[in-house]
């Protein structure tokens, strides 16, 4: 039997900021060797106009959701079984069903072979479980399904789930508490990957001080350079930004969302205090790491004064790279519930809708337009990305200038300034059919 893996894109567009995946490499050492397995990743090559394989597999994010469905459509006859999971398919299986004939919901690799030996019985079941409660194990990952270098970054994983319950967040809707990995397995893991410089997807990659301080021993040695997303309480701690930086770390993702105390409240932004950042960033630089900080706008707590405040000081504190993101109501999660208990959702579901596109507000915000809120984020993007604010940024900080931050910083920013207008208003799904058009 032959096996297609996609990697989706939100619509018909190549793009330049394509991470290399982290799940159809595990996915693979799970499929017994009589299956013929190939791999597309759609970010990076088009998808053929006709796929004759037994299986067809696809990985769905919200944001992709119709774009699997389109395909899926497409792709789909009387022989193939269309398979998707993700975590789309933790909030959203039975409209998956409505495409799909058989959904996973959790992690792949713990229903993968089950789901395999249906197929070969003819019998696949409609909907697959995985078990949360099984403890994390050390990761088989076959790099030779994937076809592309992706810059030659590495994507890895410690831990499944995050220790906080921030409002907005999806990750939740996919795992209810955190799974770790012992430092033993990352080292092995690590060990053994070809790439020298690696990016941790973890949500948070601090669950406790005492373990991150022995996983940073133990890869010490490895020599890799390494990037990762943690939480205000990690970046208040010396020791812990010293052990990180000497264990190989050069950049920090920081969730910092809001300037503004009331939208952390309504966040649950648990570890923020909006009135310690600066020195927050201070202790990060002092220690030579880069900050890619990410914002999210458009709650009740803020006023149209909310985007020249955030610009400025991403601007004056001299981040690296940022994300400045409309509030979003992701399926599953507190603000969706409430969005739509309030009758605030402007389409039934955006996901699936002919009108949404990329950037635009999904909901009505209580202090602005939907349309405010939109090209106030859009004028964010394009005002930090632009050749003037790159070349201030680059200079006012000297921590940019270490031979990896360099490169990285200008990689980051010239990438980020070509997709930023590449991917605004964009259609999600990429084509429209009238069957789609009555999920408005």
């Amino acid at each position: 039997m032959k096996i297609t893996f996609i990697r989706l894109n939100m619509f018909e567009h190549i793009s330049s900021d394509a991470m290399k995946p982290l799940l159809f490499g595990i996915i693979k050492s799970h499929t017994p060797r009589e299956f013929d397995i190939e791999f597309i990743d759609e970010r990076v090559e088009r998808l053929p106009e006709k796929i004759d394989s037994d299986i067809i597999a696809f990985s769905v994010e919200t944001f992709t959701a119709k774009r699997a469905y389109i395909l899926a459509k497409k792709y789909r006859n009387n022989k193939n079984i269309i398979v998707m999971g993700g975590f789309h398919a933790c909030v959203m299986p039975d409209e998956m069903l409505e495409y799909a004939d058989s959904v996973i919901t959790g992690d792949a690799e713990d229903s993968w072979e089950y789901f395999l030996a249906d197929c070969i019985k003819g019998t696949p079941k409609r909907i697959y479980c995985s078990d949360e409660s099984r403890p994390l194990e050390m990761l088989q990952d076959d790099p030779s399904v994937y076809r592309h270098k992706y810059y030659g970054i590495g994507v890895y994983q410690i831990s499944r789930g995050c220790k906080y319950n921030c409002g907005f967040c999806s990750i939740k809707t996919m795992y209810s508490c955190v799974r770790r990995k012992s430092p033993d397995m990352v080292y092995e893991e690590l060990k053994n990957s070809r790439e020298k410089i690696i990016f941790f997807v973890d949500d948070n990659l601090f669950y406790d001080k005492a373990s991150a301080l022995e996983l940073f021993r133990r890869i010490a040695p490895l020599k890799k350079k390494w990037a990762c997303q943690i939480s205000m309480d990690a970046a208040r701690d010396g020791l812990l930004l010293s052990q990180m930086k000497k264990a190989g770390c050069f950049l920090v993702l920081m969730g910092f969302e809001s300037l503004n105390t009331e939208s952390l409240g309504e966040m649950h932004k648990a570890a923020n205090l909006a009135s310690d950042y600066e020195e927050v960033i201070a202790n990060i630089y002092r220690h030579g790491l880069l900050i890619y900080g990410t914002f999210v706008l458009g709650c009740d707590g803020d006023n149209k004064d909310v985007f020249d405040r955030t610009y400025e000081f991403a601007v004056k504190n001299k981040m690296a790279v940022t994300n400045f993101n409309p509030l979003i109501p992701m399926p599953g999660t507190e603000v969706y519930r409430q969005m739509e208990e309030q009758g605030r959702l402007r389409y039934k579901k955006w996901w699936l809708s002919d009108k949404y596109r990329y950037g635009e507000t999904a909901f009505l915000p209580k202090n602005m337009s939907p349309d405010e809120l939109m090209n106030g984020c859009l004028k964010m993007r394009t005002d930090f990305y632009s050749a003037g604010c790159i070349i201030k940024r680059l200079f006012s900080n000297p921590v940019n200038f270490r031979p990896l931050n360099f490169f990285v910083f200008i990689l980051a920013n010239i990438i980020s300034h070509r997709e930023i207008l590449k991917k605004q208003g964009q259609l999600l799904g990429g084509i429209l059919n009238e069957a789609d058009a009555d999920q408005t």
